[in-house]
């Protein structure tokens, strides 16, 4: 018989354009539910969902600010109203509930400890179910790679602590969840990027090298995302 006492909800959802990996959690108990990572484009997916399974979202909550795409949030609010918005406390963008870390944020019977993540933003956080043994990285981590640090406050030095410190410190064998995947990818473990991430598997002086050398262009939706983005809530 399992051990867990509080059942989950999971799905993973996918915005091609994008490549961005939105995560439905909800208590399987008291159908409390919470959207980690929401697309504006992908807002009437998301609540066609929500009132498929029967479940009541209490909580729209970003791993960090997003320069690639929008946030759906706010419009989720609209249609939701008891809905919060929940954001990193050192993300500069308003929100509902800023979280720090060691705060934990309750859904139903689960709970969602907040882990602080910076380096690819300031206010990147990491959400850990530790009931099931996943967490959900945002860009902290990506599957065999990482958030990109050349703007946005981006930091290679505190990226490379940040992950070994708050990330690859949890369990080996706890799922890890991106924001986003560009090669097929949807989940990977502890234990999977300690062996195999291309990136932060180096040291620190090697990972700060790769990083100031990937010369990558900008998402191509930036200009769209900063003049929304300036006079709303994210």
């Amino acid at each position: 018989m399992s051990s867990v006492k509080n059942p989950l909800i999971l799905r993973q959802l996918f915005h091609k354009e994008t490549s961005t990996y939105t995560y439905l959690l909800a208590c399987g108990n008291t159908k409390e539910a919470v959207l980690i990572d929401p697309v504006l484009d992908c807002v009437e997916r998301d609540l066609k969902l929500l009132q498929e399974l029967g479940v009541h979202l209490v909580y729209g909550m970003n791993t960090h600010v997003h320069a690639d795409h929008i946030t759906g949030t706010g419009k989720l609010k609209e249609a939701l109203p008891d809905c919060k918005s929940v954001l990193g406390s050192k993300s500069g963008a308003r929100a509902d509930v800023y979280v720090a870390q060691d705060e934990n944020v309750k859904f139903g019977n689960l709970a969602l400890e907040c882990r602080s993540t910076p380096g690819h933003t300031n206010g990147c956080t990491t959400y850990v179910l530790h009931e099931h043994e996943m967490a959900f990285t945002g860009d902290a981590l990506l599957i065999r790679g990482c958030g990109r640090t050349d703007f946005q406050q981006g930091s290679p030095s505190v990226l490379f602590e940040s992950v070994h410190s708050q990330i690859f410190s949890l369990p080996k064998h706890y799922k890890l969840y991106p924001a986003h995947d560009y090669k097929g990818f949807s989940v990977t473990t502890v234990e999977e990027e300690l062996a195999h991430n291309t990136r932060l598997t180096k040291t620190k002086e090697e990972f700060i090298k790769i990083m100031d050398n990937l010369n990558l262009p900008y998402p191509k939706r930036l200009g769209k995302f900063c003049k929304i983005t300036s006079s709303r809530e994210i």
